[in-house]
This record gives structure tokens, C-alpha cells and sequence, in this order.
């Protein structure tokens, strides 16, 4: 059976791990990556693999890869004589394996490569042709595991049965799927299925009530998209879920703009050259000092003039920051993820303040004396606008999450997932990626306008709920750790705003949009900046409406438009005075009629939103909007 699917899926949102449904609704999962790159007998004799491999140094660094490989493509024919990549394909296994019969109920359970539909045997004893169907549950948990239903435990109510007598999943009336109920031929009194999908926060409900003596049912570690149903030590509560759920998959996937004019043996040779006992001496006094970033590359070419004669200001900067990262994971191994993403972000960041003509990063300024102050007052927010004409962005899949989307969880040990038997050999350890282009409009707030309004008691007092909820889900392990602070908040929903707006103006699907957000508030690399930018890889590609719609004449119209439609939402004032409202209770004065954008669009999957500390509300503060 060929499943076709596009090569950026394989990426997001139907990568490794990740359920999908055929077009004749078998469902299935994505097989782990030792089977990639392999011909329809296994091998791989035939596979001239330079055609896939991707290169982008920043993000091999951060997730310590060799490279990275585009999804194969499937080919029937040879662009030579050697025949090579031919019939490459992606393994899909079908999953769930409990089938049932929407006829007569009779459960059965078929095996991953099972290619087409089984007949019910119970009807076809009694000279009916009907076809089994996968079962609506499954089982999944924390740590990424995925599992069948456990049906015979649920109908005998205890954890090892030893039953193995024919199971039916029969419905007793009524369109819910709650009330279906689980029966087996021993003659245990059926059981329903009603709140089998409900949890409390802890996740310990079907744990605790699958069996009758209230002993708890943990996960079972299984991985069958690896092609086995060994599975591993696992201490989680098992959740039971619809195959269609959202929160059976969330792709975890790492991104980078690619940054001309660098290479790792520039930063290579920057770092040896920093070891030397006169640099090193200036750039520990430096820090003592406590000299910006920009202080410290000065002070550096002054007493380096002829030694760093080939490097410009950004080389320098990027490898400073890159040896403060390896310090401190030097100190703090466990920290090496989470610093090394903040350098990725402030080595965009100083390009993106820059101006770049190359092949694939073309970066204009804006001079913001162009733009009309009697329109909108750009100059009193921003100190610069640039548009971006031309971008690369390589998105990596490095793992995925289930049941919540964002959690605290290790590099490595996502990687790990995705593997069946993990490459010991550095030279194999690859991940998939996709490369996009796109075009894009880059803010950079004013970082003397964001202290004078961040340091506002009104500011203060608004984003505290906020805070204190955000403290709540890492408390509980629902969410990774990082700084909530008004000037994210205000930053992402601004990009939110603007997004909805452009929608109207450039011709770009909501989905098509994306923002990036460099916000940090260190006292020595202070950023606040967003890049709003279209890298869809398909049917929206890069075409200059975004561009235009950043231009003097057009981009004033646009941010007044936007401010003006969240002065007033639709939906308020429930939505200026609910509260916390939105996915897991992360928003403000932020819903779907207002701030929200598709999740495909926001790095934080429509969290961390509030209207009030961009524009004045209607009974807020009007000193907690930025834009007053």
C-alpha cells in the first residue's frame, strides 16, 4: 500500500512517531529513521545519499548532528545509468493493532505490516463479508511512549489477565463513543468505555481506575513506530486518547535563518585565537567591567587591529557569544541546550540589524525619517525597521512531545526517540530536515522606550498573573523553562496583531505567516526584535507582497489598522476581563477573535498573549500599553 505524502510533512507535523490516515482511513505511524534512505528490499547498495544531505553549521552544532538529510523522495526511474535512489520510500506501520468489527463487534489484533483489510472472521463464519476496522483508542504518555488500548486489562479489571478468549467492542445505543462497551466470550461482566479519555492534572485517572482493586496501571514504554513491541521502563500514568487527538503528537522541531558569510572554521579559528593569554586577559577584564557586547569587539580591534584584520564586527560578536555558551556548559553541562538557542537567536539578531546583498540573505534598512508620523510614529517605538528581501530557513526535527506540547525535555533524549538502534559513529548521526525561503519584515523595538515602559508598576502589576500561572506549569513539568517578562509578552502579541492584519493586506494565507522573536532583557545583549516572514515551501513562496507592505507609505497604515481592531475585540468584554483564558490558561486579553494565529504560525503555540500591554483597553490602565 503507497501512502503519499508531502516531503515537508515528514518534518511537521507527520514525522517520526506521528499518526496519520490513508485515504482509505487506515491509520498509521511514522517508522523511526533506521529505515530511511532504503530500497523497497531493505538495502541501501543504491542510495547516493550527498543528493539529500543538508548542511547548516549552526544548527549541528546545537544538536550535535554531522548533518542533516531532506525526507527521500520516491522515484521510479533514474536521473543516470546507475540507477541509484531508486524506490526509496519512508516506512509506515499501521497502528492501532486492535481491529474490530462494526458489524458484529469481534475484536482482532493484525500486525504492523499488515498491508490490507482483514475480513471479520466471526462474520464470515455466518457467510457476511464485512471488514475490520482499528479500534478508536489508543494509550499514550509523558515521555513519548504510544501504545495499543489495554483492552483485556480494562474489560477483566486487573493488570496481567490471563484470558485470551475473543474480545468484542460493542455499541449499546447512542452516537457518543462513550458508550461503547468492552466485552469478552469468558463471561466477565462488561465493562463501558465511559470517561476512559478523561484526566485530573496529575494524569492518573485511567491509571488508577483500569483496575477494580486500585492497583495503578503504569505505561509500558512501548515505541511501535520502531518496529517492536519491546518496550522500556517507564514510571508514567497511562492516558488513554482518541487516535485523532492533538495531543498525541507535537513535533519538536529546531530552526535557523541561514547567516552568510561564516563558517565553522572562522569561528573555529576566533575561539584558538581568543585562548591566547593577551586576548583572554582583555576579554575577562571586559567582563568584569561589564562592557555590551559592542564595547568589547571595539576594545578588541584596538589592541588586534592587524590580527583581526579579516574578521568583521558580526564574526567577532558571533564567536564571543559563542565561547561565553561553551563556558558556561563547561560549568553547567545540562544548560548547553538552552544557552546555545540564545546564541542561535542573538547571532540572527545581529544580522538582521544589518544590511547583507547575498544570494540567499538580501537585507535592507529602512531609514525611519521616511515613514508618515501623522499616520503612526514609527520612530518613537522602533530604532530600526529592516526588510528582509531574501531568506533561508532549515527546520530540523529533533524529537517529539505527547500530551502536552512543550515540555522540559532533553536534546538527547528526544533524539533517542527517533531511533531504533542510534548511530554510534558521529559521521551517521543525522536528523531530518527541510530548507524553505521566504521573504520577511524585521522590527527592532527601542530598547531605551522598552525600559522606561517595562519598569512601570502598571506593567508590572498586569503581567503578574501571568507570571505566577507560567510558574505553576513548570512547577508540574508541563512546560520547558524560560523567562516570561513584559517584553515578551508585549513582543509576541505585537507580532500576532501584525500577522492578522497582513492577512488582509499582502495576500498571504494566516498559515503562510510566521514570527520569530528575539527578546532577551541581559543587561550586557539586550534584544527585543521580531521577525514576521513567509517560508511556506509550497503553493506561497516568495513573491514581495510582504516586502511592499513594509515600505514608507504602506507599513504606518498597516500597524494603525491592527491597533485599531485590538483596541475592541469582538468577543469583549468577556475578553478584556476573563482572566487567564487560552491553552493551559496562558493568556490575558488574548482569544481567538482578536490575537490568535494558526500554531503553525507561533512559536509558542498561542500562549503568552495579552492586548492590554501593546494598545489601551477599554477599564486597563491605559500606562500598561506600550503603544500609548
Amino acid at each position: 500500500m503507497r501512502y503519499p505524502i508531502r516531503r515537508a510533512q515528514l518534518i511537521s507535523p507527520f514525522g517520526t512517531g506521528a499518526m496519520s490516515i490513508s485515504k482509505n482511513g487506515t491509520s498509521s505511524v511514522c517508522g523511526g529513521l533506521d529505515h530511511w534512505f532504503k530500497d523497497r528490499h531493505g538495502k541501501m547498495e543504491l542510495t547516493d545519499l550527498s543528493q539529500y544531505k543538508i548542511q547548516e553549521w549552526r544548527l549541528e552544532r546545537m544538536l550535535e548532528v554531522s548533518h542533516f538529510r531532506l525526507p527521500p523522495d520516491f522515484r521510479t526511474r533514474s536521473s543516470d545509468d546507475n540507477n541509484m535512489n531508486m524506490f526509496l520510500s519512508v516506512p509506515f506501520l499501521r497502528f492501532p493493532k486492535w481491529h474490530y468489527c462494526s458489524f458484529c463487534g469481534q475484536m482482532q489484533e493484525l500486525e504492523y505490516h499488515r498491508r490490507s483489510n482483514e475480513l471479520c472472521k466471526g462474520c464470515e463464519q455466518k457467510g457476511y463479508k464485512n471488514y475490520l476496522v482499528q479500534a478508536p483508542f489508543i494509550a499514550i504518555c509523558e515521555k513519548g511512549h504510544l501504545q495499543d488500548f489495554p483492552w483485556r486489562e480494562w474489560v477483566h479489571r486487573r493488570k496481567n489477565p490471563s484470558c485470551t478468549q475473543t474480545l468484542y467492542l460493542v455499541s449499546t445505543g447512542g452516537g457518543a463513543l462513550t458508550s461503547m462497551q468492552v466485552r469478552c466470550e469468558c463471561g466477565v461482566e462488561p465493562r463501558m468505555l465511559h470517561g476512559v479519555t478523561s484526566a485530573d492534572e496529575t494524569g492518573t485517572e485511567l491509571s488508577r481506575s483500569l483496575c477494580g482493586d486500585g492497583t495503578e496501571f503504569f505505561c509500558q514504554g512501548k515505541r511501535p513506530w520502531l518496529g517492536t513491541d519491546e518496550g522500556e521502563e517507564c514510571s508514567c500514568h497511562l492516558r488513554a486518547s482518541l487516535r485523532s487527538a492533538s495531543n498525541v503528537y507535537f513535533a519538536q522541531v529546531r530552526s535557523a535563518i541561514y547567516i552568510p558569510g561564516n563558517s565553522n572554521k572562522q569561528i573555529s579559528d576566533l575561539l584558538s585565537f581568543f585562548e591566547k593569554s593577551q586576548v583572554l586577559s582583555i576579554i575577562n577584564l571586559a567582563k568584569r567591567a561589564n562592557l555590551s557586547l559592542d564595547e568589547t569587539v571595539k576594545e578588541l580591534k584596538e589592541q588586534f587591529l592587524i590580527e583581526l584584520n579579516g574578521y568583521t564586527d558580526s564574526d567577532i560578536r558571533r564567536a564571543l557569544l559563542a565561547k561565553e555558551s561553551r563556558d558556561t556548559a563547561q560549568d553547567v553541562e545540562e544548560e548547553l541546550p538552552n544557552d546555545m538557542e540564545a546564541v542561535l537567536r542573538q547571532e540572527e539578531y545581529e544580522v538582521l540589524n544589518g544590511e547583507i546583498n547575498q544570494e540567499e540573505l538580501k537585507i535592507k534598512p529602512v531609514a525611519l525619517d521616511l515613514f508618515k508620523p501623522n499616520v503612526f510614529d514609527v520612530s518613537r517605538y522602533f530604532s530600526n525597521i529592516h526588510l528582509v528581501e531574501k531568506l533561508k530557513e532549515t527546520r530540523v526535527l529533533t524529537g517529539f512531545n505527547r500530551v502536552f506540547n512543550d515540555q522540559q525535555n532533553d536534546i538527547d533524549d528526544m533524539k533517542s526517540m527517533l531511533w531504533r538502534n542510534q548511530p554510534t559513529d558521529f559521521n551517521d548521526d543525522w536528523l531530518p530536515a527541510y530548507v524553505v525561503y521566504g521573504e520577511g519584515i524585521f522590527f527592532n523595538f527601542s530598547e531605551e522606550a522598552i525600559r522606561e515602559w517595562e519598569h512601570r508598576e502598571q506593567v508590572k502589576g498586569r503581567i503578574q498573573p501571568l507570571s505566577e500561572r507560567y510558574r505553576h506549569l513548570v512547577a508540574n513539568r508541563r512546560t520547558r523553562e524560560k523567562k516570561i517578562s513584559p517584553r515578551f509578552v508585549m513582543a509576541h502579541t505585537f507580532a500576532h496583531l501584525l500577522i492578522n492584519q497582513l492577512v488582509f493586506e499582502c495576500g498571504y494565507s494566516s498559515s503562510s505567516l510566521r514570527e520569530r522573536l528575539y527578546v532577551s532583557d541581559n543587561e550586557s545583549n539586550p534584544m527585543c526584535g521580531v521577525l514576521i516572514y513567509t517560508a511556506a515551501g509550497d503553493s506561497d513562496g516568495t513573491m514581495g507582497g510582504l516586502v511592499r507592505m513594509g515600505k514608507p507609505g504602506y507599513l504606518e497604515a498597516v500597524i494603525r489598522k491592527a491597533f485599531i481592531n485590538a483596541g475592541w475585540c469582538s468577543a469583549d468584554p468577556v475578553c478584556t476581563e476573563i482572566g487567564l483564558q487560552g491553552p493551559d490558561s496562558c493568556n490575558l486579553a488574548a482569544c481567538h477573535s482578536c490575537s490568535l494565529v494558526p500554531e503553525t504560525a507561533c512559536e509558542e503555540f498561542n500562549r503568552f498573549l495579552d492586548r492590554g500591554l501593546v494598545v489601551p483597553l477599554h477599564g486597563v490602565d491605559q500606562l500598561t500599553a506600550f503603544f500609548n
